[in-house]
């Protein structure tokens, strides 16, 4: 792994993800409640977390969940709480749609407790500990994800040992791969979602992401040798032996989605080495979008 600010906060996250379970009782009051009506709002990566946690709250009965871009909420739209994911709390879109929700129960999730976004949200829920100094996210997403299924009852000590193990899985046989395609099902997809942002980002590399179900319905035209189709959790049934017949590489590694996301990022570091870049620097991007 490269000596790189992401290569060492991304290493870092079985030990962020313990440290936000010990922290969720007490900030467990200022997270979605059972039987809450929700949205949980970001951009960008913040937003591919919400979907998975959206699903995944849906999913374990806890109530009606939306995602929404942060640029995309319906503001007509009511209620019980909003949560808003945003790393630094500057992004410009979550600043505002926050001060624009002032009769309706806001939290911010967030790494910096007196960021312009915590000065307009209800409540604040502050990760400093899972800050980074990369402007690619990593740990920061998900220890936001670990905290918000701590709430929904997984055992985030279980997941934090398979991020252990991610950290450990072997890449090297795959850099050689020309593109990448990631699916999976249920939480997984915003998971899918944030794994080819993160190649794209790191390595400037071709990443798609799709519904596992979907991916026959179009995206599978472009399976061929030489490239990757990239499981995040169990695919459906027949869908990797469909894909053996294109030639292109099935990629599975048997762990949760979550833990799972661990060995995409190491690749896409390992990818942006191999291509000569820098993975703290991507092009075109900064830590924060503000717009003026």
């Amino acid at each position: 792994m490269s000596d790189s600010f992401v290569s060492r906060e991304l290493a870092s996250q079985p030990q962020m993800w313990r440290t936000a379970a010990e922290l969720f009782p007490s900030v467990a009051s200022a997270l979605p409640q059972p039987g809450e009506r929700v949205a949980v709002v970001g951009c960008g990566t913040s937003w591919f977390i919400a979907m998975s946690y959206a699903v995944a709250r849906e999913q374990r009965g806890h109530g009606l969940t939306d995602a929404f871009a942060g640029s995309e909420y319906p503001r007509e739209r009511q209620y019980d709480r909003v949560v808003a994911i945003s790393r630094s709390g500057t992004t410009t879109e979550i600043v505002d749609l926050l001060g624009a929700l002032g009769s309706q129960r806001t939290v911010l999730i967030t790494a910096v407790g007196d960021a312009p976004a915590a000065a307009v949200a209800g409540e604040v829920v502050e990760l400093p500990f899972a800050d980074e100094e990369s402007v690619v996210q990593t740990r920061f997403a998900t220890t936001t994800l670990a905290l918000l299924r701590a709430g929904l009852g997984d055992d985030v000590e279980a997941l934090a040992a398979q991020a252990e193990q991610a950290l450990q899985v072997p890449i090297a046989d795959l850099l050689d791969a020309e593109q990448v395609s990631f699916i999976g099902r249920d939480a997984a997809v915003g998971l899918t979602f944030e794994a080819a942002l993160k190649t794209r980002e790191a390595a400037q590399f071709w990443a798609e992401s799709y519904p596992a179900m979907d991916y026959r319905h179009g995206p599978i035209a472009i399976a061929q040798p030489g490239r990757l189709v990239w499981s995040l959790g169990a695919p459906p049934e027949g869908l990797a032996d469909d894909i053996a017949r294109t030639g292109a590489t099935f990629v599975h590694h048997d762990l949760d989605p979550m833990a799972a996301l661990v060995v995409v990022q190491r690749f896409a570091v390992a990818l942006a080495g191999r291509r000569g870049l820098d993975p703290d620097h991507p092009r075109s991007l900064t830590r924060s979008v503000i717009l003026t």
